[in-house]
């Protein structure tokens, strides 16, 4: 809270505050990021907020005895960057037994499954997660042949999202064979060749795959190390928030421990994770366990306050729901014309879940990357809103990478706003061109349509493997993201990615900082630098809005504050 005190207008500064500051930041180029987007030379801060911006003049006449003065020396500064989806948790535990080196070719895929198969005793699992068959030069997953032949003595399991590709060990000790049935009602697809033997190749079937870890399990000492590790990693690259989009009871319990012992370097908006494949009894029950706990109360530091479930499968894997065929591919190993991919949830229940999510204060949102899973998403919204108004709620699509532009305007007329990936379209536009052809990418994700007819739209990551900004399979440097929106490059090809869905830089910062906070309901606590704002915010080794369109990616970030507080400096 701000300390009880005056407000002075003094020219351009607006000021906030118990005067005299504890720091002035003078000297520099600070982007507010305020409706006017205005850059100021100079900034006050006490405590954990923002108590003025201005001219130098204006704010060092605010000093008093002990202010610390800040020379930025005329480097630039933004509001702390924030990331609209994680999954931190997890992502910091990717390479806790071993590090996971790069693959970008099936070649390197079975190098390291034969390595793992030489570590490891015989019989143990090897589990390969997230290397998307989208990012390997071959564009395919390996084989069931190809993982016997360098792992014949151990289970291995190659799984890209939902879908996955098993060696004959895994399937046998899984107990899935050509007679497997599935029974438990929930979707699930078995591969099968022209002779109806099975491929290995398992769509959205993750649960019936018996994987037991190999090596010791980690103890929550580790497991609160390694998320302190990414955190500082998330700060390196001028990170001050996420969105942790599928967070578990487990993953709530640790962030809350950091927390409650102040070692939290960023703050966390959580969805807690919800299975939409049981009863609405159990749906019921869970998200009453969200609303009622005690993170459910705004904390700047760590608030629950929205819920997830998983519509359709994944474009990198060829499984997100489309509103046309995917058409026959054998990237994705599609044989029937008629695929459209995966919903896993009818609309009704879907109803029921989002509609319930609203009534108890959470926001609702749902993985959905296909065109036909972002139309069924805004349906359901519009259904709602006939009877309680959704605005209100701020209810989301996540992904949403294929869309229309009918469902833009209707996603702005209910308030429905988006979390995207633009890192997705550099590493995955040239598969995606191959598979769809360049005219059904249209809207693709469609920054500038989004800006233009109003929809409220964040930039984030899906981080879920490995400690680096680029090190991640899914890169979480906001400046690689801003870039990408910038020239919409993808990589592996010279074809961009229909150019007119570029945005300006200026856009590009929103989408990573106020947009983002308007997402998590909290575009007054921070998102921009201004008076009575969270003092979030970071210093640059370039100026982000003038320097040359390939720096951007390049920008390095000098140091991080949080609450006023310095969390790095490089």
């Amino acid at each position: 809270m701000l300390p009880s005190g005056i407000v002075l207008w003094i020219g351009f500064a607006t000021v906030v505050a118990a005067l005299p500051p504890e720091a002035i930041f003078f000297n520099g180029k600070i982007i507010t990021v305020n409706n006017r987007f205005e850059i100021v030379q100079a900034m006050a801060t006490a405590g954990e907020r923002i108590l003025a911006v201005g001219s130098n003049p204006e704010i060092l006449k605010l000093a008093g005895p002990s202010t610390r003065k800040v020379d930025l020396r005329g480097r630039t500064v933004l509001p702390g960057l924030m990331d609209s989806h994680t999954h931190a948790s997890d992502a910091a535990m990717y390479e806790w037994t071993h590090p996971v080196p790069e693959m970008e070719s099936i070649d390197d895929v079975l190098r390291y499954i034969a390595n793992r198969a030489k570590a490891l005793p015989e019989g143990e699992w090897i589990f390969v997660s997230q290397v998307f068959i989208t990012r390997l030069r071959q564009q395919r997953f390996p084989t069931r042949s190809e993982l016997d032949q360098v792992a014949p003595k151990h289970p291995v399991v190659f799984r890209t999202g939902p879908d996955a590709s098993l060696n004959s060990l895994a399937l046998q000790r899984s107990g899935i064979d050509r007679n497997f049935q599935v029974t438990d009602g929930a979707p699930c697809r078995l591969e099968r060749d022209s002779t109806g033997e099975l491929t290995g190749i398992l769509r959205n079937c993750a649960r019936f795959i018996k994987y037991t870890p190999s090596g010791p399990a980690p103890t929550e000492k580790d497991k609160l190390e390694q998320i302190k590790l990414l955190f500082k990693d998330y700060n390196a690259v001028g990170l001050t928030s996420i969105a942790d989009r599928d967070a578990d009871d487990e993953a709530v319990e640790l962030y809350r421990k950091l927390r409650d012992s102040g070692q939290l370097t960023v703050r966390i908006f959580l969805n807690l994770s919800v299975n939409p494949h049981t009863t609405m009894e159990k749906i019921r029950e869970r998200i009453e366990q969200a609303s009622q706990s005690p993170l459910h109360r705004y904390n700047n530091q760590l608030w629950l306050r929205a819920i997830k479930v998983y519509l359709d499968g994944g474009m990198l894997t060829g499984s997100a729901y489309m509103l046309q065929p995917w058409g026959v591919s054998a990237v994705y190993s599609i044989t029937d014309p008629s695929y459209r991919g995966m919903r896993y949830i009818e609309p009704d229940k879907l109803y029921e879940i989002f509609k319930l999510a609203l009534a108890n204060g959470l926001q609702p949102t749902a993985h959905a990357v296909g065109d036909g899973a972002v139309t069924t998403m805004v349906d359901v919204y519009e259904r709602i809103d006939q009877h309680m108004p959704v605005r209100p709620g701020r209810p989301c699509i996540t992904h949403a990478n294929f869309m229309t532009l009918e469902a833009i305007r209707r996603m702005k007329k209910l308030g429905v706003v988006a979390d995207l990936q633009p890192a997705w379209l550099e590493r995955d536009g040239a598969t995606l061109l191959k598979q769809f052809g360049y005219a059904r990418l249209a809207y693709f994700q469609p920054y500038k349509t989004l800006f233009d007819e109003g929809v409220m739209v964040g930039g984030g990551s899906d981080h879920m493997q490995k400690i680096g900004g680029m090190r991640s399979i899914n890169p979480y440097n906001p400046f690689f993201g801003m870039w990408i929106t910038l020239t919409r490059q993808p990589r592996w090809t010279h074809q961009v990615l229909h150019p007119e869905q570029r945005i300006s830089r200026e856009q590009a910062i929103r989408l990573y900082t106020i947009q983002n906070a308007f997402l998590t309901f909290e575009e007054k606590e921070k998102g921009s630098l201004e008076p009575g704002k969270l003092a979030d915010f970071i210093v640059l080794d370039r100026d982000i809005l003038t320097c040359p369109i390939d720096q951007v990616r390049s920008v390095q970030v000098l140091e991080t504050y949080l609450g006023g507080k310095r969390v790095y400096a490089r």
